[in-house]
């Protein structure tokens, strides 16, 4: 069952091309980020484009209950009257992240250095994931956390008084942890440095610089040492939120494996920290181009035109290319399944610790759907006979996971028979407008009664 009402299952069947403009959501990493830094900013950061999915809902709600004046005004703009640095009020009642676990952590991290407490929670499958990897960093901190057993929500963050800054090397690349402990550096005394040692995205860097935050990145050895000096003054902003990339990926794949289809998909965000997919699909021989490039809000930004490749060949996928695609192997399995030959992905087990063990989910959907696939802790092999081969009819498992949901019906829209999942609601989490969308591209998506 979803989080946010009663399953929704859904089929999608093999449609004719895919064609017309398909104007995604905007990127919920970024609008995440953007209500969390407005919250803490003095004064009314202004947001264009918020992407209005159940997870920034919930963030958006999340930071009402610090004290923030958070306000929609209708059609993704949005603003928010900050409380400042350390200027969090304690809640009253407990705060419900949905499915996010970017929100919690965040969240979570935002928080670590001001003194109260807060209660989190969320749905099922946010409830199944363990916290630790925060709960230790911002421990340095001097905050406590109180969970269940294995670290998991329900959990209560007791924040520091007089938080002192830390240093702190990552044990795996993740933007999450990351973000977390900068935004705990926030309301510390002295320098809170990160070392990571495999590159993550950077937008929380890119914001907090943004605000006004005095920040330095550094690259060393194919990673970072990012250094925040504690107790800014934030000041608001007005951000303009690109269009999420890995929203794009839905629509640019499904135009990929479906015969005839040209989509474009436009003003889309680049950053070089989240645009792996892409990468990995020009190198399959996909037939995707960059159109007008352009720079918005310091991220860069392009339109992406897609049309079907049937000639893709699988490839070995570089296992340092992960962190910059890690939400798009679901999507990248799909394609793969439609390419010629072996596509390995090695470098994924973080994909056992998202909204569900995806490895795990994408495997047995596509040997559910006769695709032939390898696993081990690690790695994902699809091994696909070209466009338009995978047989299809068989019914997926989503485990309450957005991503899943939506893979398997892009799956569909090229299978000989139709793809069904047991439950769609989840997809309204980061693509609230993903059956419309997809519908007015050509897609034959419909929900089971």
């Amino acid at each position: 069952m979803s989080g946010h009402g009663d399953p929704t299952p859904m089929k999608s069947r093999k449609c004719g091309p895919l064609s017309g403009v398909a104007e995604v959501p905007g990127d919920k990493s970024i609008s995440h980020r953007a209500l969390i830094l407005g919250a803490l900013a003095v004064g009314e950061t202004r947001i264009t484009g918020l992407l209005e999915g159940d997870d920034v809902l919930d963030t958006a709600r999340a930071m009402r209950s610090f004290g923030a004046d958070v306000v929609e005004h209708g059609g993704g703009e949005w603003s928010v009257h900050g409380v400042g640095v350390g200027g969090f009020a304690e809640p009253e009642a407990v705060i419900d992240c949905g499915n996010s676990g970017t929100g919690v952590r965040l969240i979570m991290g935002a928080m670590a250095t001001c003194p109260i407490a807060a209660t989190f929670t969320g749905d099922a499958s946010l409830r199944s994931r363990p916290m630790g990897r925060i709960t230790g960093p911002i421990g340095l901190f001097g905050a406590k956390a109180y969970g269940r057993c294995g670290g998991k929500l329900p959990m209560t963050i007791m924040g520091a008084a007089d938080a002192v800054a830390v240093r702190y090397e990552m044990e795996v690349p993740s933007a999450q942890v990351k973000s977390a402990v900068l935004l705990a550096g926030l309301n510390a005394d002295g320098q809170t440095v990160v070392i990571e040692q495999e590159a993550t995205r950077d937008h929380t860097e890119r914001m907090l610089a943004g605000f006004g935050a005095d920040i330095s990145v550094e690259a060393v050895d194919g990673g970072r040492v990012i250094t925040l000096t504690g107790r800014p003054v934030l000041t608001a902003q007005e951000i303009v939120v690109p269009r999420d990339p890995s929203s794009a990926a839905f629509a640019v794949c499904a135009a990929l494996i479906v015969e005839g289809s040209d989509v474009l998909v436009p003003g889309i965000g680049l950053n070089p920290t989240r645009n792996g997919l892409f990468t990995t699909l020009r190198e399959m021989g996909a037939d995707l181009s960059y159109e007008n490039e352009r720079i918005e809000g310091g991220e860069p930004v392009a339109d992406l035109r897609a049309r079907f490749s049937p000639d893709m060949q699988g490839i070995e996928v570089p296992a340092d290319r992960a962190a910059s695609m890690i939400d798009e192997y679901p999507i990248l399995s799909v394609v793969a399944a439609n390419a010629t030959g072996r596509t390995v992905m090695r470098g994924v087990k973080e994909l056992r610790v998202k909204e569900c063990d995806r490895i795990d989910a994408m495997a047995r959907g596509l040997e559910a759907n006769g695709v032939a696939i390898e696993e081990d802790q690690d790695t994902l092999i699809v091994t696909g006979s070209g466009a338009g081969t995978v047989t299809g009819g068989g019914m997926c498992k989503t485990h309450l996971d957005h991503r899943i949901a939506m893979s398997f019906m892009c799956l569909g829209m090229s299978s000989q028979q139709p793809v069904s999942i047991d439950d769609g609601a989840p997809i309204t989490t980061s693509f609230p407008i993903f059956e419309p969308l997809m519908a007015a591209l050509g897609a034959q998506l419909e929900r089971i009664n």
